[in-house]
């Protein structure tokens, strides 16, 4: 997993019987005590285990605060069967890429909901993601576009007077119109 500064936590503040009795008690959970969801949740139950719903079974458990956790993989009574397997993968990643998967994930091919495995839905970001060309007051649009034009050799035999008066920033407009995305710095292929 992750450094302990990103690691990702839950705050199991009990149930929703304890909740509507007006008790906040509960615990942090850090997830990278954990492999598995299975595991995470019996030791939810064992912390909670004095608590029971008035038919005499466990009681559904809260989740009041969490970080480090993508929204898609949480709400507020359940955490997603694959988060282990996607904080798994992140961690295995730098910060940069594991930062543009989330975007990925969230904002471009809405995984999970999208019901592809992890496996493909990293392998699909891959092909899809540029990189991070973004930072310190950066245009990402044209720093990219910059990098296209010379990774292509678009101008290549274009003699260099007249090199110079290529439009890279309506180049980009038109790039980024049709076929690339960027978000938060990093630039994406549409597919």
């Amino acid at each position: 997993m992750r450094n302990l500064t990103n690691a990702p936590k839950i705050y199991v503040g009990g149930t929703y019987g304890q909740y509507n009795s007006g008790s906040l008690f509960g615990k942090w959970f850090d997830l990278t005590d954990y492999s598995d969801l299975k595991g995470f949740l019996q030791d939810c139950h064992e912390f909670h285990r004095n608590e029971f719903d008035s038919d005499g079974c466990r009681p559904e458990l809260m989740f009041q605060d969490w970080e480090n956790i993508p929204d898609f993989l949480i709400s507020e009574c359940s955490l997603h069967k694959e988060a282990f397997a996607y904080f798994q993968a992140t961690s295995e990643m730098d910060e940069e890429t594991a930062e543009a998967f989330e975007i990925y994930c969230k904002q471009i091919n809405y995984w999970p909901s999208n019901g592809c495995e992890l496996e493909d839905q990293i392998e699909s970001f891959r092909e899809s993601y540029q990189g991070f060309f973004g930072g310190c007051g950066k245009d990402a649009t044209l720093e990219y576009t910059y990098q296209y034009v010379e990774d292509t050799g678009l101008l290549s035999g274009v003699p260099q007077a007249l090199e110079r008066y290529f439009d890279y920033e309506a180049f980009a407009k038109d790039l980024f119109l049709d076929g690339y995305s960027e978000y938060e710095g990093h630039i994406f292929i549409d597919y």
